[in-house]
This record gives C-alpha cells, sequence and structure tokens, in this order.
C-alpha cells in the first residue's frame, strides 16, 4: 500500500512550533539551490513512499505523481520504521492553519526516517508551492521542494537521492508558476479502490473570496481541461474499472465557461456525454460547486440523468448577508433561492456544504442567523471550518479578529447541532431499499455508501455479509449507529 494515513504522523514537536510560526510569513520569491549529496553506487531497486495529505486534487496529484514513478521502474511502497523507503515524498496542503500543521508534522517525521535507512526527503504540494524557500531554509534535512511546474521531474530525483547521487542540475528549490497547464492525468496508481476516482474538470479559481489564497498564492486562476483530453481521461478510467467518477475542481460547474467562444460545452454537456458513451459508469458524483453557475441545463441534466448522482457539494461558508459582503460571495438572498430551487426540481436531493465559523467581525447575531439557517435547511452533511487568517489576503489584515476561544465554541456548537440533523436523517432511511457501492470488506462484513454519501468525507454503509468490492446492490437499511446505516442485501 503506498499511501500512507496521516494519522501516525500526528505529534507535538517544538521545532514544529518553530516553523508553523514562521508560515505565517509573508511567502517570498522561490530561491534556486543545488542539491549537495555524495555519489553513492545502489544495485538494489529504488523504491519511493508517499504521504498524501489535503484535499482529492492532491490525491489526484499523487496519483500521477506515482504513476510517473512506476514507469520509471521505481518500486512504490509504505515505509515504516522496519521497512523504510529511499525516498519519502510529502504532499502538503497549505489551505488553512491546521492543514499546515499536519503537514509540517509529516515533513519532520518522514526527516527523521532518515536514521533508519531513508535516503532522501521530497516535499510537493500546496505549502511547497507557498512556501518553498521557507522550507528549504529552515528544515535543511528536506532534499527537494518541489513545485506543481515541476512534478514531472520526480522520479529523476528520486533515483539520484536514492543512489546518493550529485545531480548539479536539480535545483534543491524548484516551485515555478501557479497557472500550470494541464498533465495528462489518465494514467494513475490508484490509492483508493479503483472503482471510486476522482476525475479533475478545471484548475484555480478567479474568485476575490477575502479569506482565501488559492488564486494568488498557489493554484493560479480558474481554468478548465479542454474537452477532447478530459473525455480521454474519463475513457481510460473507467476501461480501468473505475464506477463511480467523482468531479472536482475549485469551482467544478464553472467547467467550460472560460472556453473560447467557439466552444459552448459546460459541465451539463460533459454529464450527458459521459451517460451516453460510459455506460459502465454508473455514479456521477459533483464536488466543489459554486453557488453562481447553475444554469437551467446543469440543474435539468443532474434532475433528469439516471446516472447523476442527487447530490451536491457546495461550500456556502456562511449565511448572514453582512459577513458574506466581508467575504466576498454571494448573499442570502441568492443561495436561499438557489437552495429552493434546486430542492424543487431535484427530488431527494442530498446537500453537502461547509462553513467559515468566527470569520473577523462575526458578531454573536451573525453567529445566531448561521445557527437558525442550519436548523432549519437540514443539510444532509456539512462541515464547519475556525477561520484561519491567511497571510496575503484582504481578510487577515481586518482588525477585528475573534479571539479563538469564540470561534471554536462557535465552531462546536454548530457541529453539535449538525450531528443531530445527520442522525435525524439518518433514522428517516430506517426501512429504505437503497442502493449501496460497497468500498471495501472490514472485520467480516462490507463497508460501502449509497448515492448520498461521497467517499471518504460522508457516512458509510455497513452490510453483514462479504461482497466484492466495486458491487452495487440494494440494501435494505435495518438501523443507523450516529449517522452510518447498517442493512442487508436486497434479493
Amino acid at each position: 500500500m503506498a499511501f500512507i494515513s496521516p494519522a501516525i504522523w500526528r505529534r507535538q514537536a517544538s521545532r514544529a512550533e518553530t516553523i508553523r510560526s514562521l508560515c505565517k510569513r509573508q511567502p517570498s520569491a522561490t530561491a534556486m539551490q543545488p542539491v549537495s549529496t555524495q555519489h553513492r553506487s545502489n544495485t538494489s531497486p529504488t523504491t519511493v513512499s508517499l504521504v498524501s495529505l489535503g484535499c482529492p486534487k492532491n490525491v489526484t496529484d499523487a496519483e500521477v505523481m506515482l504513476s510517473d514513478m512506476a514507469k520509471h521502474n521505481i518500486k512504490i511502497q509504505a515505509s515504516d520504521a522496519e521497512n523504510p523507503a529511499d525516498v519519502v515524498v510529502v504532499n502538503t496542503c497549505g489551505f488553512v492553519e491546521d492543514a499546515k500543521r499536519e503537514s509540517i508534522d509529516a515533513i519532520l517525521q518522514a526527516a527523521e526516517g532518515k536514521e533508519r535507512g531513508t535516503k532522501g526527503v521530497i516535499i510537493t504540494g500546496c505549502l511547497a508551492q507557498r512556501y518553498a524557500d521557507l522550507l528549504a531554509e529552515e528544515l535543511p534535512e528536506v532534499d527537494a521542494v518541489v513545485g506543481f511546474e515541476h512534478y514531472h521531474e520526480l522520479p529523476q530525483r528520486v533515483r539520484a537521492l536514492a543512489a546518493n547521487e550529485k545531480q548539479e542540475s536539480l535545483e534543491k528549490v524548484k516551485v515555478g508558476i501557479t497557472d500550470v497547464p494541464f498533465r495528462p492525468e489518465h494514467e494513475r496508481f490508484r490509492l483508493g479502490p479503483k472503482h471510486s476516482v476522482y476525475v479533475r474538470l478545471a484548475e484555480g479559481c478567479s474568485h476575490s473570496c477575502t479569506f482565501c489564497a488559492i488564486p494568488g498564492q498557489f493554484r493560479g486562476k480558474f481554468r478548465s481541461k479542454d474537452w477532447d483530453s478530459l473525455t480521454k481521461e474519463i475513457d481510460t478510467l473507467v476501461e480501468a474499472g473505475a464506477k463511480e467518477l467523482v468531479f472536482i475542481a475549485e469551482d467544478t460547474n464553472q467547467f467550460g465557461m472560460d472556453f473560447p467562444p467557439q466552444e459552448t460545452r459546460r459541465l451539463s454537456d460533459l454529464l450527458h456525454h459521459v451517460a451516453s458513451n460510459n455506460t459502465n459508469a454508473k455514479w456521477l458524483r459533483l464536488l466543489y460547486c459554486y453557488p453562481s453557475y447553475f444554469t437551467n441545463e446543469l440543474i435539468e441534466a443532474i434532475a433528469q440523468l439516471d446516472v447523476v448522482c442527487k447530490y451536491i457539494d457546495m461550500p456556502l461558508q456562511h449565511i448572514s448577508d453582512r459577513i458574506l459582503k466581508r467575504m466576498n460571495r454571494p448573499g442570502r438572498k441568492h443561495t436561499e433561492e438557489l437552495l429552493s430551487r434546486l430542492r424543487q426540481e431535484i427530488p431527494d436531493l442530498a446537500l453537502r456544504t461547509t462553513f467559515i465559523v468566527g470569520f473577523p467581525g462575526e458578531t454573536e447575531e451573525d453567529h445566531r442567523e448561521l445557527v437558525d439557517f442550519i436548523k432549519t435547511n437540514r443539510f444532509n452533511h456539512a462541515g464547519f471550518f475556525v477561520y484561519s487568517e491567511e497571510e496575503g489576503t484582504p481578510a487577515a489584515t481586518y482588525d477585528d479578529q475573534v479571539p479563538l476561544e469564540i470561534r471554536e465554541y462557535r465552531r462546536d456548537e454548530l457541529v453539535s447541532i449538525q450531528q443531530r440533523i445527520q442522525e435525524e436523517i439518518a433514522s428517516e432511511r430506517v426501512g429504505q431499499v437503497l442502493h449501496v457501492l460497497v468500498d471495501r470488506i472490514e472485520n467480516g462484513h462490507s463497508i460501502g455508501r449509497c448515492r448520498f454519501d461521497a467517499p471518504e468525507i460522508d457516512g458509510c454503509v455497513h452490510i453483514l455479509q462479504q461482497i466484492e468490492p466495486g458491487t452495487i446492490l440494494k440494501v435494505r437499511i435495518l438501523g443507523t449507529s450516529s449517522f452510518d446505516l447498517y442493512g442487508e442485501p436486497v434479493e
């Protein structure tokens, strides 16, 4: 297994605290530093392990990285104390403070592996793109910091580090631009089950949310994959066994809106195309939709195409007009009208969303407005994030920052409310017959998901039989455990 759970990396370290505090500085320009290694012959197979943190976009990057390495005859393995890999790649997340903390801990843990035989540590991902010089300066045991534009160099770097070869042509820090052209993503070394796969439709974001550093600092402006490359990728993934395609981007439903005038196809057209041409794809799922891009055609496609899960992930961030205006997000009236329309036109729609808690200037009145909104709307799934001051963003400069203890208290209140809502929704499923996609077998029974649950982030359905992963079957729901479901197959 190539993917190492982030949980095994978590630890407390005084040095990590130092690096974290430094990561609050303004990101600097990228320096070029030569790799300094000594030559040593090595006839054994080169091995690499990869730790991937953060969102599905990072998972996609990691799978393509590992595929590149496998094509260069680099053996992919888990790395542990008994069997350290030659090189560990830490694919980091740098979106908010908690993600930075987890990434720093993972880097430090990987570097400790050098005491047990690991020869090199490479940092990739958003933290590398955003803080390359700082990481290289403060972590001398890290051998390379590589940005998105230079991922194609990773096999060469891994081989050089594994062999202790000096590579004058490879700088220690090499990041490059944020608006990186798309690389082919149809060849993957899969980290998850082959029947469910993330498909990146676009990259970057052109919005100006005041809390977010994505457009300017590490993912660049919004740009869609071209139609032919994307549909070829989908064909390849489905032929390789993918039954569930999970469409992702920073703003998934904006796909195609940046195409030249002569190219009129959009996300609704893609859904119709896959439904007609990839009959082995049984579930299509939309994550990371933006509230402003639900066209009539898209809503109609979601509602009418059986293959499209009646599931939309749409981060809303808040509901108070005063806070939304400060965030530079669509207002409450637009949000409520959209939610009403989606629920009216797409029967049995499951909605997932996320909210930022404790944004600068958020009053108790703003918070109560959000509490009431969540109670009224009963989202199927919702995540709540304590606001994180991100350097280089307008919101970080606001002088009315909410104290951390208040942010956390408000977050905990919302989590408690949402948990009760999800438990109620789960209880309402008892007695229903649902289609379930089996993900894995664990402790003698099968664990899968229904159409209302996205992989990794939502609930599960436990089936008290062993069923082949990738199977889609009807399951009668018999009971619940929190917001997970238990059931039995229906003949």
